[in-house]
């Protein structure tokens, strides 16, 4: 019983809980903005009326998903002082930055401007109308740079030195926390895999309007602007994949052993397709490898080395002091195959569609629509257990290198006080769950709005805001 109501273990659940559900709303809100700026673009370039319906139907997609977003983002905030307040309090004057920056800038942009383009349909001029919306995607993908620098800062400290008097860390080079070599890697390979997630959506839905018969010709449109989308954020995911595993080998080998099964150092270093290893986690029992793959994704060399789990573990023993440095192995090894794994198979379904629809065909075949339709989470599942690879192979530590997770809990919280939360956390979420899918569904099942006709005596079209 006691064990079931550690403040430690449940208050890594609840946060992961929250922070994996408030994940489902960033990649598609980033993703959404900036294609709804591309369509409204087109509408303002060409004048034709297929790119204003998707402008505006995928638009109301995505101020619902960002409104969801906003709901379950303000959570994370106080579950850093109720929960994490050791954690708080020991790097807060570091960790803080970034989120102050992204909060007095990016979302006071984002709030500003998506307000002005909601409302600003009938008043304001077309360009200026059309530059809310940028400006909007362009604060959505700041605030998501400043989140992933604040998150850089756990994977690899920089920028800080450690008062010994109050016992914690104090910035001392904002610029050098805004460009952390993680930082950098990590950012464009977040941003292109967004990419990806809206163009999920966006394909989802095309095909099923198409599949109906419904909306033919605005659907085409959205429909191919979403397979080159999910092949091309494809292609620069997997590009900027292999920057990020560079940064990572050189700052957190360790999470690379572990995501390789790799237990002993070796130099050429084989990439692992399956490996079974011993119960206790220091050993293997079986695999099938790639020679030389490890080596050249991890060095760019077929024979660099690669330092292995037990090895590792010794250094960080004498480094850090007793105690288990290995994360989770079959979490992190598993979690880093699905993510590529569902990454590809996304690109593949996306590639071959662009293959069937070629020259303006559209398939006859129920089932290639179904696996259109039905492979919308493949993308979003990608970036899910991307994020769980990130966070539990850095375990034990929540800053590498600085302090433990188990360090950081807040020490007056009780077992039974986070389980309360926890509960009231899942049914709440479950709840709103709900309400966003019943949403959504709403919306993709409606279409595209028709637009407003010109009125007969004055030939003036007015433009209805109240479509949002």
């Amino acid at each position: 019983m006691n064990e079931f109501l550690d403040p430690l273990l449940l208050s890594r659940w609840q946060f992961g809980l929250t922070t994996v559900y408030h994940f489902l709303f960033v990649p598609l809100t980033i993703g959404l903005s900036v294609t709804v700026a591309l369509y409204q673009t087109a509408w303002v370039r060409t004048g034709k009326d297929e790119y204003l319906k998707l402008t505006k139907f995928f638009g109301k997609i995505f101020l619902i998903n960002f409104a969801m977003g906003v709901v379950t983002g303000i959570v994370q905030e106080f579950q850093f002082g109720m929960n994490w307040s050791d954690y708080s309090r020991f790097v807060g004057d570091v960790f803080g930055a970034p989120l102050a920056m992204e909060g007095l800038l990016a979302f006071f942009l984002e709030a500003t401007f998506i307000g002005l383009w909601i409302f600003g349909w009938d008043k304001l001029p077309k360009a200026l109308h059309l530059a809310t919306i940028w400006v909007t995607a362009f604060a959505t993908v700041l605030s998501g740079y400043f989140i992933i620098a604040a998150n850089a800062f756990m994977q690899n400290p920089v920028g800080f030195q450690i008062n010994e008097a109050k016992g914690r860390a104090e910035l001392t080079d904002i610029w050098a926390l805004l460009t952390n070599k993680v930082a950098l890697a990590a950012f464009p390979h977040t941003i292109f895999a967004c990419f990806m997630v809206a163009a999920g959506l966006i394909i989802s839905v095309s095909a099923w309007h198409l599949s109906r018969g419904r909306n033919i010709e605005t659907m085409r449109i959205s429909l191919k602007s979403g397979l080159w989308m999910m092949v091309g954020g494809g292609a620069l995911t997997f590009l900027t994949g292999d920057s990020l595993s560079l940064a990572m080998v050189q700052t957190q080998p360790m999470k690379m052993a572990a995501a390789e099964a790799l237990y002993t150092t070796a130099g050429p270093a084989s990439f692992s397709i399956f490996t079974w290893g011993t119960p206790d986690g220091v050993s293997e029992l079986f695999s099938v490898r790639i020679p030389y793959l490890l080596s050249f994704l991890s060095t760019h060399t077929f024979d660099g080395q690669v330092e292995g789990i037990n090895n590792l573990q010794a250094q960080y023993t004498a480094t850090y002091g007793p105690g288990d440095y290995t994360p989770l192995i079959w979490v992190t090894y598993w979690a880093f195959r699905y993510m590529i794994g569902l990454g590809i198979l996304a690109f593949l379904i996306a590639g071959i569609g662009l293959f069937l629809t070629r020259k303006g065909k559209l398939p006859t075949k129920k089932w290639i629509w179904k696996v259109a339709i039905w492979g919308m989470p493949l993308p979003l599942l990608a970036m899910i257990l991307g994020w769980v690879f990130t966070e539990m192979g850095r375990q034990p530590w929540i800053v590498f290198g600085l302090l433990k997770t188990q360090d950081a809990v807040s020490p007056n919280v009780t077992g039974l006080e986070v389980l309360i939360s926890l509960i009231a956390f899942t049914v709440t979420y479950g709840i709103l769950a709900v309400v966003e899918f019943k949403l959504i569904k709403k919306a993709v099942q409606a279409g595209p709005a028709e637009l407003p006709q010109a009125d007969a005596e004055t030939g003036i079209t007015r433009q209805e805001t109240t479509v949002y």
